[in-house]
């Protein structure tokens, strides 16, 4: 028996399905170790000793690690075959590590689609781990760490916002510069004059674009009424232009291409468009086979194996379209900090038509596979030709165009048209040079010309890509973190940055210019990559980024930002300095007041009390007005924390939840992590779930499923 663990359980049917009852195959479902939040700082990070990081395995992974353990016992040989990817690389790494597994005798399996072919070949071509990956992973989450730790708890004390990323950040600061650019847009007035003409019993709209041979440029409604009043009732046919275009296939998707595709053609959201690829690449039943659709939808690269051309496309296309169709094996170009790790995204098999996936899956299923099937097809397909017919119909002067286009050629537009731009309608062939055409109205219309559109969940990955901010495993989160965080909401797909976004980017520039910069943070991605490829140590990359960083994080911590200075002025002067008071914050994002003078001068104004003018019922001494951590006001006793009488403003008593005390009665099983402890249905804030009697000792946790939980209410 030989164990093959993977990353995910859905992938576990599916290749089991392939090897038979020789081979057993499990998941670590994700990650199995994290840094732990101990030592300096909490970082998990020993940066004396040269940048140890300290793992600790998960605690909801306990049951998984056993299980793995238990399967070891029974197998011949153990295979690593997580993702194809850094984090994939460094999952194995720490499964080897937890597990006692030898790294020079361990084998590691790679494949980049779930197939019984590439899982075949990985089996008979197996590497081992790839301690340059594993090494650039550790930098990333180590860096992560740093910043996230560091940068987030100082924001917090300073202005109240509580996350700061290396990517998320630079990410923010784009989406905020946009909307910065547009609310400081001033729109400039211009014209535009259409008409309706008939050419042979078909109305067609021109457009004007010379008056007296020079471009037409309008830019006031006299201007406009001017150029009317030259209208003519009849234009003459001066010139008539035919070219032939030919329009080449646009390559395989890659992650950001797909995701941007999805959101435009379906309005799916970066994170439903990984979502759906993800389920696309391990495993659907179609037909009976239960088969990985597509593969690994993590790359930066719009490369094909020839293997897939010469033995699936090729055959396919000549069957299907004929020899004409057939175009050539793309080449793909690197560029920026592609890593070309993986191919592009395609279909694993062209037998699997799109039409015989839709009967299997579901629709946003279907309609995924359709767009990256006929992608991929269509780009190594002959480009398409087309005739563009131009006309130039003149009158007193005026010039206006008119534009059609007919189809020479299909070529890949036969598979990829439905996703194409529309061509403009053709023009009828009966035209000819002199050919008076009869204007039927006359359309000026005033226009201002706009700012660059806000970012929406396409268009910023493709910024992010273009400035080397993140990863395509990234994307998709770092959009979904901002979302989470508030700090960008999305309006159908539209990002508009919050105040708090605003507020967090701009004392970021401040203080930390080089988090929210898109060269710095493209820089970092690339030494990463020169850890991956081992021209550099990831002690290295970690010397280069820590020390400056750890200069600037020291003048941030002792200065007022002028942000706060300015706006959150009292009103009020310091008596020690005569300097300003603002509102401040401590560690604890709790306000108070004090000097902006800090730290020169480090006065803090008492807060003033205010006492209510009744005893406490308890223990007879004053009530005061107090404020929780929210804000809000309520009475508590000024004798606390001896005493811990508290009430609403309006008096009424506020009621001390009692701890629910739990029986046998309500007793479940045992608690698998514990052993001492039994799990009991509990009641959270917003759902019911199962947890541990020994909590918060043991922090056991059971989601309900929905019988389970309708049961339990």
């Amino acid at each position: 028996m030989k164990l093959i663990i993977v990353e995910s359980p859905k992938k576990c049917e599916t290749i089991t399905r392939y090897l038979g009852e020789d081979y057993m195959v499990m998941a670590s479902e994700g990650h199995i170790r994290d840094l732990s939040t101990r030592g300096k700082g909490g970082l998990g990070i020993d940066i004396d000793a040269g940048f140890v990081p300290h793992w600790e395995v998960s605690k909801r992974k306990f049951a998984v690690i056993k299980k793995l353990k238990d399967a070891m016992k029974q197998a011949d040989e153990v295979y690593l075959a997580t993702d194809p990817d850094r984090e994939g690389e460094a999952i194995s790494w720490h499964l080897a590590d937890v597990l006692g597994l030898n790294l020079d005798t361990t084998k590691r399996l790679r494949f980049h689609e779930i197939t019984k072919p590439a899982i075949l070949e990985a089996l008979d071509n197996p590497s081992n781990v790839d301690m340059n990956l594993v090494q650039a992973q550790e930098a990333r989450r180590m860096e992560d760490r740093i910043i996230g730790f560091m940068v987030s708890t100082l924001m917090k004390r300073k202005i109240g916002e509580r996350s700061a990323g290396r990517v998320q950040s630079a990410t923010l600061a784009m989406i905020v510069q946009r909307q910065k650019e547009i609310d400081a847009f001033v729109p400039e007035e211009y014209w535009v004059i259409e008409a309706k003409v008939r050419i042979h019993g078909k109305e067609y709209k021109i457009t004007l674009n010379k008056v007296d041979g020079q471009p037409f440029k309008c830019t006031s409604k006299a201007e406009a009424e001017a150029i009317l009043e030259r209208m003519p009732k009849r234009l003459t046919i001066s010139n008539i232009a035919k070219k032939e275009v030919v329009t080449n296939p646009k390559p395989v998707f890659k992650t950001s291409s797909l995701q941007q595709e999805a959101y435009a053609r379906f309005h799916f959201s970066n994170t439903k468009t990984q979502a759906v690829a993800q389920k696309l690449y391990e495993g659907l039943t179609v037909n009976g086979e239960h088969v990985g659709l597509i593969t690994y939808m993590r790359t930066d690269s719009t490369r094909i194996s020839p293997n897939f051309y010469t033995k699936h496309a090729k055959p396919y296309i000549l069957e299907v379209y004929g020899e004409e169709y057939l175009g050539t094996l793309p080449v793909a170009k690197k560029t920026g900090n592609m890593q070309d790790a993986h191919e592009g995204i395609r279909p694993t098999g062209t037998h699997r038509t799109p039409e015989v996936v839709a009967k299997y899956v579901s629709p946003d299923e279907a309609k995924l596979y359709r767009l990256i099937y006929c992608r991929a097809m269509a780009s190594m397909m002959t480009p398409k030709r087309s005739e563009r017919t131009t006309l130039t119909l003149s009158g007193n002067g005026l010039d206006f165009s008119l534009s059609g286009s007919r189809t020479l050629f299909k070529g890949f537009s036969v598979i990829y048209g439905e996703f194409d731009e529309e061509d403009p309608s053709a023009l009828p062939n009966e035209i000819n040079l002199g050919d008076e055409i009869e204007i039927l109205s006359i359309d000026p219309q005033q226009k201002f010309t706009k700012p660059e559109p806000q970012y929406n969940e396409a268009s910023i990955v493709k910024a992010m890509e273009e400035n080397g901010i993140g990863r395509p495993s990234t994307y998709a989160t770092t959009i979904d973190t901002l979302l989470k965080r508030k700090y960008v909401v999305s309006n159908k797909g539209v990002l508009n940055p919050s105040e708090n976004g605003i507020k967090a980017v701009a004392w970021l520039e401040e203080f930390f210019p080089e988090i929210v910069s898109t060269d710095y943070t493209a820089n970092m991605e690339v030494k990463l990559d020169k850890v991956e490829q081992g021209e550099l140590t990831c002690v290295s990359a970690m010397d280069d980024f820590y020390h400056p960083f750890t200069e600037t994080y020291a003048h941030a911590k002792t200065k007022i930002s002028t942000m706060d200075a300015t706006n959150n002025q009292t009103g009020e002067m310091c008596p020690e300095c005569g300097r300003p008071l603002i509102v401040r914050r401590n560690s604890k994002g709790q306000e108070f007041v004090g000097c902006s003078g800090f730290p020169s001068c480090k006065f803090i104004k008492k807060e003033e009390v205010s006492y209510v003018g009744r005893l406490c019922p308890l223990c007879g001494h004053e009530l005061v007005y107090k404020k929780n951590r929210k804000g809000d006001s309520f009475i508590g006793c000024s004798n606390y924390p001896e005493c811990r009488y508290t009430a609403n403003k309006d008096g009424t008593v506020i009621e001390k939840k009692e701890k629910k005390v739990y029986t046998e009665a309500d007793y479940l099983k045992p608690c698998p992590t514990c052993k001492n402890g039994f799990l009991v249905i509990k009641e959270g804030k917003r759902a019911k779930f199962i947890g541990c009697t020994n909590f918060p000792k043991c922090r056991h946790v059971e989601w309900l499923n929905k019988k389970e939980k309708n049961e339990g209410e």
